[in-house]
Formats: C-alpha cells, sequence, structure tokens
C-alpha cells in the first residue's frame, strides 16, 4: 500500500510534470510509487534495457518507494478495456489515497490515451463482480499535471511549492541520459523545466512551481496550509 500513485505514459513523463512534487511528498513522509503505462520504446535514442535502468535511477533520486512498468505499446496506447484493467489491478494492489495522471489536452496521442486510462481505471478499481485481481477500491483523489508537447498555458486549480525540491528534480531528469544528455534534440529540455518551475513558482510567490489540475474542487484543512 502506498499515499500515492503517479501514472506517465512513458518514463520520464512524471518526472517532467510534477518530479519535484514528488520529491517533496517523499520528504513530507507520504510513500509514493510511479507507473509508468509504457516503455517508452522505440525512440530515437536508448533501448528499453537503458530507458528502464534509467527510469529506475530517477526514482530512486525521486525517493519513490517503487516503479512499475507496465505491458502497455508505445505509440499505440489507447483507452481499452484491457489498459483499464491493468491500471486499474495496480490501483486496487496499491490502494492509494491519491493518484496523479496526464493533463488530458496534449499534441502526443500517447499522453492523451493515459490521461482517459487513468480516469477510467481510477472508476474501474472499485468495481465488484470483476475478473480484476485484488478487492475494490477507489482512490478519493485524481489531480492532473502538466508534461505536454503544446505550447499551453492554462489557469491551475493549484500550485506546489516546490523550491526546496526543485534541484532533486532536475538531477532525477539527469538520469535520462539517453534522452536529454545524449539526444542532440532534447538538450535543452532540463534548463527549460527549471525555466519552467520559475515561472510558475513566482505566480504563487515562491522561487519555484508546478502546476495541477482538479475536476472536482480542492479542499483545504487549514488557511494555515496557504502560500
Amino acid at each position: 500500500m502506498v499515499d500515492v500513485v503517479c501514472v506517465g505514459a512513458h518514463p520520464d513523463d512524471v518526472e517532467i510534470g510534477m518530479g519535484a512534487t514528488v520529491a517533496g511528498m517523499v520528504r513530507s513522509g507520504l510513500s509514493v510509487a510511479i507507473v509508468d503505462l509504457t516503455d517508452g520504446e522505440p525512440t530515437p535514442a536508448g533501448t528499453r534495457v537503458t530507458r528502464l535502468a534509467e527510469a529506475e535511477a530517477a526514482a530512486r533520486v525521486l525517493g519513490a518507494s517503487e516503479r512499475r512498468t507496465l505491458d502497455l505499446p508505445n505509440r499505440s496506447l489507447f483507452d481499452t478495456g484491457e489498459a483499464r484493467a491493468a491500471l486499474a489491478e495496480v490501483f486496487r494492489e496499491l490502494r492509494p489515497r491519491v493518484v496523479f495522471g496526464p493533463y488530458p489536452v496534449d499534441a502526443h496521442p500517447d499522453h492523451i490515451a493515459a490521461s482517459a486510462i487513468v480516469q477510467a481505471a481510477r472508476f474501474w478499481a472499485k468495481l465488484t463482480k470483476s475478473a480484476m485481481r485484488g478487492e475494490p477500491h477507489y482512490p478519493a483523489r485524481l489531480y492532473r499535471y502538466m508534461a505536454v508537447h503544446m505550447r499551453l498555458v492554462r489557469e491551475p486549480s493549484f500550485v506546489v511549492d516546490v523550491s526546496e525540491d526543485l534541484s532533486t528534480k532536475l538531477e532525477a531528469l539527469a538520469m535520462y541520459e539517453s534522452q536529454f544528455l545524449a539526444n542532440p534534440a532534447n538538450t535543452g529540455i532540463i534548463e527549460m523545466m527549471e525555466a519552467t518551475a520559475r515561472t510558475w513558482g513566482g505566480t504563487i510567490g515562491t522561487a519555484a512551481g508546478e502546476p495541477f489540475f482538479s475536476d472536482e474542487p480542492v479542499g483545504i484543512r487549514s488557511v494555515d496550509a496557504l502560500v
């Protein structure tokens, strides 16, 4: 069992969208698991073995309690019953209270599909009279992070102050050497992620931030928690 499950279409999606928030949750004592729906291969750079090793290294940097890679197809990811059941079984086993998934609007079809799969699997995880493994479970909250291939500016539901954990996010991203350091097309990604975090931090008066989106109202226990 874990407190939080963060789901991405590919290895590095979670790190790009909310790596600093993951590190901050872990630092505060929460247990966080990362689930990649695909292994991200094929890509212009890297191999399955390389990508899996890089993903594990990044998860260790962030402090995630575990990382799983489901056997769904990269580049052909669709919201199917098979995909829903595969992720729902993870939710039923790990029983998180909170789930994070990709933002639903993107140029990358896999990211759009992943967003739909997460939402459907959250519901499927509570089904009874099912052939799925595990006992029914319904994560209380679903939030979206943004790791998109479009230049989108959207009003977030909330922004997390990640000033203390931005450096950890950047270190985790550097673990993806095949994708960001050795691939000439992506050599500026890590610097862009730092600049983006600084910009979001500026919107809430902090050094760095990461935005999140919710279809449901977001409750707080006390105004003392507000930045």
